[in-house]
């Protein structure tokens, strides 16, 4: 009686066993029981934006149901559906907010504008839109854009052209948008962009905080909160990066609270100098003229720094290294952007070493649309995820319930044919710093084009890496050489 109960307790294993290989044969993700495909997303990590892709092109409309283990809440609903996409991000807006999952996910940016919602969110991207489009900062910046070019990056790239040095190019473009994303957001300039090439303890602490907020990504919540609990792992390194990163981010708001009270501040449309943002937040409303209920206070200015500094430090940096590789890799449209370049100049001066300005990058036609291109191949904050308040249904008829994390890729959504350019983002949430980020990389890249030549290292190969914001695996390794004798 005995050997039948275990016959049928085997064969029932069997039978479920084989229903379950028969289920998933054809799957492009394995189900497993209990972990769910957790060993799919951790398998193909490395390679997480091809696979995505190849995922999804093969999906119902673009778009895939990933399971996570049981009583992780990992289940999401993955789409590179231009409608879906267009859906969130737009035609139903209000019911896709970031959400708090997000927010406790992205916990090292505070209360700022990246983590906001509804009123508060409002509030910030009124006032923020205000300050970056008063013309005291759009003058800083043009002069902190064409001196750090000039003073930072210029001498670098010709002590490495004299030496003959291989030069990792997405690492002095790290450096130099973190300068100047720094010295414009702050007023402090904190000299990353030099000849040698220092450690930057903020900078490391916001490249740690962005390795952990990504493996917060692909590993069960619980574990990453118990880790963060006993302070071990990854999320020690995370608990380090914020104390580097909030002790920094006090010390400029101290330097700066005593430059005010020293009376070295002004706001005045006509200084010729320009104006920080920071400095324009702590006294913006000093006029009677405060529209908002935002409390300016040394926690708000903390958060605030801190997201347009990851905002203007690592995707311009990024677009900036991926552009400059594919015009290095592409001839043609490398002569078509010099070609472009000489037509804006004096007949005498197309043949000699020149810093482009702000201004006179704003007519490039060409150049614009292959930053574009760029962008739309490679864009510098790949993944993108919401949590509708409200149960709905995507324009693919896929359902999606309350706190389901929707994810869209800007990285596979590229190959469908309607595509629409989504690399600023879209929709109410469209990024503020489009054209900040656009008047950076033309100054470098108009500069480091006309100037100097950029070949690939021997044997170096380019991948993308696996982040929050798509950088290169192995950097962007090169030689370069002067077109013609810096002045």
């Amino acid at each position: 009686m005995v050997g039948i109960v275990y016959v049928e307790l085997f064969l029932s294993v069997m039978w479920f066993m084989a229903l379950w290989v028969w289920l998933n044969y054809r799957a492009l993700a394995w189900n497993w029981p209990v972990i769910g495909m957790l060993p799919t997303l951790l398998l193909h990590v490395s390679r997480i934006h091809d696979n995505c892709t190849e995922i999804m092109g093969k999906s119902r409309r673009g778009t895939f149901h990933f399971r996570g283990p049981w009583l992780a809440d990992m289940d999401m609903m993955g789409t590179a559906d231009p409608e879906n996409v267009h859906y969130i991000m737009s035609a139903n807006f209000q019911n896709f907010p970031k959400g708090p999952k997000f927010r406790e996910i992205f916990d090292v940016l505070g209360d700022g504008i990246f983590n906001a919602d509804s009123e508060s969110w409002r509030d910030q991207r009124r006032v923020a839109r205000a300050l970056i489009s008063h013309q005291g900062f759009l003058r800083f910046l043009a002069k902190i854009s064409r001196e750090k070019v000039e003073k930072g990056l210029i001498p670098v790239l010709e002590t490495v052209c004299l030496e003959n040095w291989v030069v990792d190019l997405q690492d002095l473009f790290q450096r130099l948008t973190f300068d100047t994303t720094c010295t414009f957001v702050t007023g402090y300039d904190p000299g990353c962009m030099s000849l040698d090439l220092p450690d930057v303890p903020f900078s490391k602490a916001l490249d740690d905080a962005e390795e952990v907020i990504f493996m917060r990504h692909v590993v069960p919540e619980k574990i990453w909160k118990l880790q963060r609990w006993f302070g071990v792992g990854s999320e020690r390194k995370l608990s380090k990066a914020r104390e580097v990163l909030d002790s920094v981010v006090g010390k400029y708001i101290a330097m700066k609270r005593e430059e005010m009270r020293n009376g070295g501040i002004s706001i005045d449309c006509e200084n010729e100098d320009g104006v920080d943002l920071l400095t324009s937040y702590m006294t913006m409303g000093n006029d009677g003229t405060q529209t908002h209920d935002l409390k300016c206070d040394d926690k708000f200015l903390r958060d605030t720094i801190l997201n347009l500094m990851i905002a203007g430090r690592d995707t311009t940096s990024s677009a900036l290294t991926w552009f400059i590789w594919l015009v290095s890799t592409h001839p043609e449209v490398e002569k078509r952007i010099r070609d472009e370049l000489k037509s804006f100049l004096p007949a005498g001066e197309r043949e000699k070493w020149r810093v482009f300005g702000v201004e006179e990058t704003k007519k490039l036609v060409y150049m614009h649309g292959a930053i574009c291109e760029a962008l739309r191949l490679y864009p510098p904050v790949p993944f993108q995820h919401k949590e509708p308040v409200e149960p709905d249904i995507l324009p693919s008829g896929h359902f999606v319930e309350p706190k389901m994390k929707v994810m869209f890729s800007l990285g596979s959504i590229k190959h469908e044919p309607s595509y629409k350019f989504l690399a600023f983002n879209a929709g109410p949430r469209t990024c503020l710093g489009k054209e900040v980020a656009f008047a950076q990389v033309k100054v470098v890249a108009a500069t480091l084009i006309h100037n100097y030549q950029v070949r690939m290292a021997d044997g170096h190969h380019v991948l993308p890496n696996c982040s929050i914001i798509l950088y290169m695996r192995n950097g962007l390794k090169v030689r370069v050489a002067n077109r013609w004798s810096a002045k």
